[in-house]
């Protein structure tokens, strides 16, 4: 019942308030003015109805204006959610184009996301060309480096190079993020999750301005690293 309750509560906000996403999807111009709607009238009452209570510390405040690169461990739906909770910058999202077949959801996907096969070469090479423009427009992106962890026993999978590789290229900080909860929440494992608090800390920034593309291995190791040191101690 926690489940469907979650597909209902997802559907339902996107039918209720269909006439204004669509209307700001039409056009890239718009995207800031459907971020605000998909934060605040979807992710916020999604939050809140599933019985959880958003709590997000930062040890370092994303300035208004400024992109970033955003990246969090990723190991349930509601991670979506909360990452729209924890940034007020308008932000897109790069991921897999398997989220296309979800009903409704995968619709308004589609339109405002980049979508990468990452079976497909030329596909990711043309992620970096849509990313470079939404960042011209002055968005943020934002990256699950582990791709998703179905395996509820592995606290933090590796990290792929993408995000990485992107923010040194467009020479933004890479903002660790810390999802201490939505594992409990609600895990990519049917028969679990339930209400509770939903814990999310915004980690001091890296600058990649010095860097080169050769070094996003180990900005890779060392974004992974604080994130997984925080998952150990799991102290907010």
């Amino acid at each position: 019942m926690y489940r469907i309750w979650f597909y209902f509560l997802v559907a339902i906000l996107i039918l209720l308030f269909l006439p204004l996403l669509l209307a700001t999807t039409f056009s890239e111009k718009t995207y800031p003015q459907f971020f605000w709607l998909a934060r605040n009238l979807w992710a916020k009452p999604i939050v809140y109805g599933m019985g959880c209570v958003p709590r997000i510390r930062y040890q370092e405040k994303l300035e208004r204006g400024m992109s970033y690169m955003l990246v969090a461990n990723h190991t349930s739906m509601l991670d979506i959610m909360l990452m729209l909770l924890v940034s007020k910058n308008p932000f897109v999202f790069v991921g897999k184009k398997e989220l296309v077949k979800i009903p409704l959801f995968g619709f308004f996907y589609k339109r405002v996301c980049i979508m990468v096969d990452r079976e497909d070469v030329k596909s990711r090479t043309g992620v970096y060309r849509r990313a470079q423009r939404r960042l011209d427009q002055g968005l943020s992106i934002c990256i699950f480096p582990e791709g998703g962890v179905p395996d509820e026993s592995i606290t933090l999978d590796t990290f792929k190079d993408g995000a990485f590789k992107m923010a040194i290229a467009h020479r933004i900080p890479v903002v660790p993020i810390v999802f201490f909860d939505n594992k409990k929440r609600f895990s990519f494992t049917f028969l679990s999750g339930g209400p509770g608090k939903m814990r999310a800390k915004v980690l001091h920034f890296f600058s990649t301005k010095k860097l080169k593309e050769e070094d996003k291995r180990e900005l890779n190791e060392e974004v992974r690293n604080v994130i997984l040191q925080e998952l150990k101690k799991a102290i907010f």
